[in-house]
């Protein structure tokens, strides 16, 4: 993908589980036509926000051994709430199973206390110098953009993890100040 669907990592267990954030925002262009009335995050985003994240575990889990993470098939998925501009959705992924050259994941979404959605997901993992004659130095590019990709998903300094940043806190202050208001 060429956009990023997760604003920063809570917890990672690294090859068997992480926790990550989207914080949706009314400036992303793809509410404009999901829908007019009614924006919403579009189903497919948030499995691919899941999928990203689950993808970030696998990643970590073999130290970036493979450039290529991707979803192979995404099966049982279930949607039940709506992610509207102003939440945050909060995206966990387990892995259940791995083999040589897959990751299955069971995988949720919830704002708030409320599922949005949930998956079984294959991801597969490659490098393009299995597929391609210049694939060697495409791995390596890409192998360099993901590490600087997590290193603003999950900044740590002095060997400590940062605490999530202000916005998610304030969403959820948002979030039980509208539940409180009856809305």
């Amino acid at each position: 993908m060429r956009f990023t669907l997760i604003d920063r990592v809570l917890a990672v267990d690294p090859g068997k589980s992480i926790t990550a954030i989207k914080a949706l925002s009314l400036a992303e262009e793809y509410l404009g036509d999901h829908f007019p009335r009614f924006p919403v995050m579009p189903g497919v985003l948030m499995l691919e926000s899941m999928t990203q994240a689950a993808a970030w575990t696998v990643r970590l889990g073999e130290d970036f051994a493979h450039s290529m993470v991707v979803l192979r098939a995404a099966r049982n998925v279930k949607y039940g709430d709506f992610v509207e501009p102003g939440r945050v959705l909060t995206v966990t992924a387990q892995v259940i199973s791995q083999d040589e050259k897959t990751t299955t994941v069971k995988a949720s979404g919830t704002v708030g206390d409320r599922t949005s959605l949930t998956a079984r997901l294959v991801l597969e993992r490659y490098n393009m110098a299995d597929r391609l004659a210049h694939g060697a130095a495409l791995d390596a590019r890409v192998r360099s953009e993901m590490r600087k990709l997590w290193a603003l998903l999950h900044p740590v300094r002095g060997g400590v993890p940062q605490k999530p940043v202000a916005y998610v806190s304030q969403a959820a202050s948002r979030d039980a100040a509208f539940a409180g208001s009856g809305g």
